[in-house]
């Protein structure tokens, strides 16, 4: 699966998505943009996961109409050693991923 990982999150947490292509916000040049904007982007560029800690994106934007599989993490923080032990689930997650569904993952 082709993943894009949200601006908010560490950047290390790409390297523990294994068995998947992981860009960063960052990676892409993408950061600082408007939540539309970087989901228009990602479809366009072929990503199939947005994964984001942004726990009103779903209530911002329409999903389902995105073309991505989005999965919204739900932890502590956004520190690695918080969502360190949702790494299992969200590998999980983004094995089942489908367009257009919202997926939440939390502590």
């Amino acid at each position: 699966m082709r993943v894009l990982l949200d601006e908010q999150l560490p950047r290390q947490r790409a390297q523990e998505l294994l068995g998947h292509e992981v860009r960063t916000v960052q990676q892409q040049g993408w950061a600082g943009l408007g939540n539309g904007e970087l989901l228009r982007r990602a479809t366009e560029a072929g990503f199939e996961v947005f994964l984001t800690a942004d726990q009103n994106l779903e209530f911002q934007q329409t999903l389902p109409k995105s073309g991505l599989c989005v999965i919204v993490v739900s932890s502590a923080s956004n520190k690695l050693e918080d969502l360190q032990p949702l790494v299992a689930a969200i590998l999980a997650q983004i094995r089942r991923a489908r367009r257009g569904r919202v997926i939440r993952v939390s502590s």
